[in-house]
């Protein structure tokens, strides 16, 4: 069903929103909008929410299964606008938020669906989930010059670290069960990034509450929202496989003409399996296996 804006959304699709998990994509481009769609819906989300502007097309097949919302992607922090007043609209619920052209992977995905994880996660009494996104770029860009490419996606399997993240509230001592994390293509090529966006962690998998809100850094107001881990052992993290940034590089005129490859000696073809990212570090199934 389609929406004229989320306003239209929250007042008539009160159904949507009665059970979760829900996954929303916010389109900012037509690249990849399809599978990523189709890709939310297999890994066991209720409903996908895609929200985009009106000329973005998508084919019949593919709308009648999800739920479209006309939506002005490209205003200031258009993902937080969207994503709290979702919040507010549906306390108790699961969430998802992403980026076309971005791909949720969970440990296990192949044979678990994230209904079952997020089950799993409930009973270790958290609330949300860390997620890294990980770069994913074409091998040869005169062959992709979008920098997309899911037949030939690359990776980088190493350079990734975490730094610990400070509390101004605290004379800057780090926060506790807080890091930053870096690497992929925002670390390679940190000249062309805004310092505040190199980060690339993401709590992109979180349940809705009452005064909830999503920050323009990509965590929540709640504090507790943004650990790795509660404090008596290790949880479950996921993974955000995403060409967003790769596609920003290769489209935005101060980095277009000075990059002509993505691909170094740490590049390796992914392998579109949660197994690979567990192995590489990239995702943790903490106690859940």
């Amino acid at each position: 069903m389609r929406y004229s804006n989320l306003a239209a959304f929250v007042d008539k699709g009160r159904d949507v929103l009665a059970k979760g998990p829900i996954a929303i994509i916010m389109a900012e481009d037509p690249v990849e909008v399809e599978s990523t769609l189709l890709h939310h819906l297999d890994i066991g989300f209720r409903a996908v929410l895609m929200l985009a502007n009106p000329e973005i097309d998508l084919p019949a097949s593919v709308e009648d299964k999800i739920h479209r919302i006309d939506f002005a992607t490209h205003q200031p922090e258009a993902m937080m606008t969207a994503v709290n007043q979702l919040i507010e609209a549906a306390p108790g619920l699961w969430f998802y938020y992403g980026y076309n052209a971005e791909y949720l992977f969970h440990p296990f995905c192949e044979s678990r669906n994230i209904r079952e994880l997020l089950a799993f996660h409930t009973e270790e009494r958290r609330d949300a989930l860390l997620s890294y996104v990980i770069d994913l770029y074409a091998d040869d860009l005169d062959k992709h010059p979008s920098a997309v490419s899911l037949e030939d996606a690359m990776l980088d399997k190493s350079g990734y670290y975490a730094l610990g993240r400070p509390d101004p509230a605290n004379h800057n001592h780090p926060r506790e069960r807080q890091l930053d994390f870096f690497g992929g293509l925002r670390w390679r090529f940190e000249e062309h990034i805004p310092a505040a966006r190199r980060k690339i962690d993401r709590i992109a998998v979180f349940r809705a509450k009452p005064g909830l809100r999503l920050r323009p850094d990509f965590t929540f107001s709640d504090e507790e929202y943004n650990t790795y881990a509660c404090p008596w052992h290790h949880n479950i993290t996921t993974a955000v496989v995403s060409f967003r940034t790769a596609k920003a590089l290769k489209s935005n005129p101060g980095s277009r003409y000075d990059i002509h490859d993505f691909k170094w000696h740490n590049s390796i073809k992914f392998q579109w399996h949660s197994q690979q990212l567990m192995d590489l570090g990239l995702m943790e199934p903490g106690q859940w296996f």
